[in-house]
């Protein structure tokens, strides 16, 4: 149900960037669709800071949903790249850091200051999904076999709580104004997705190796 929901989603965004395109005469390129999106998790995140947890989670579902405009703007103008790619995957990033200090702020100026732990664990363990990724495309690509880039940046990004999967959970918890219950949940399914990921790597290094 998820994956066909990401095609039709994909499909409607691929139709406005090439309207975007075209539009703009070619001149918006994937890197300014990318670097916009980042800015505008300032906002949400102050939204958030502010407890309009509605407004964040509207603007957020929203913005979530234009996340993969510079990838399809980027093959529809032939410009992906490592580059490009590398630039994608930092500002998410950057964009969950913002949000989950944000939520932090939120709640240590609430009644139970103590949950803002929760944005803490929640922030690590989505960083751990991340990294483990990075680390294991960084030991496969030094292995010596030769993976395209795009093919290599798909080969672990798998799991339980990906990233979309991480926004979905918090834009729910914003949307009931159950916030901590969000954040408790993302920090238990991205470290289980972080552990999933390091023992589907260990297991590829360790076939390689055979």
């Amino acid at each position: 149900m998820l994956h066909t929901l990401r095609t039709i989603v994909r499909g409607g965004i691929r139709r406005i960037a090439g309207w975007l395109d075209r539009l703009t005469h070619h001149r918006l390129t994937p890197n300014m669709v990318t670097i916009a999106g980042t800015l505008l998790h300032i906002v949400i995140a102050l939204l958030i800071a502010f407890h309009m947890y509605l407004a964040a989670a509207i603007m957020l579902a929203v913005v979530g949903l234009f996340d993969t405009l510079d990838g399809e703007l980027a093959r529809l103008q032939q410009r992906t790249n490592p580059q490009g790619m590398l630039l994608d995957a930092s500002t998410d990033r950057f964009k969950e850091t913002l949000l989950y200090t944000g939520a932090a702020y939120s709640l240590a100026l609430g009644s139970q200051p103590y949950w803002a732990v929760l944005a803490t664990a929640a922030c690590g363990a989505s960083i751990c999904v991340s990294y483990v990724k990075a680390k294991g495309e960084a030991a496969i690509a030094s292995s010596g076999r030769h993976i395209p880039h795009a093919e290599l940046n798909r080969l672990f990004a798998d799991g339980l709580a990906t990233f979309e999967i991480r926004m979905v959970l918090l834009i729910a918890g914003l949307l009931l104004n159950l916030v901590p219950l969000a954040l408790a949940i993302i920090a238990a399914l991205a470290g289980y997705t972080a552990l999933q990921r390091l023992v589907r790597i260990s297991r590829k290094l360790r076939h390689d190796q055979a």
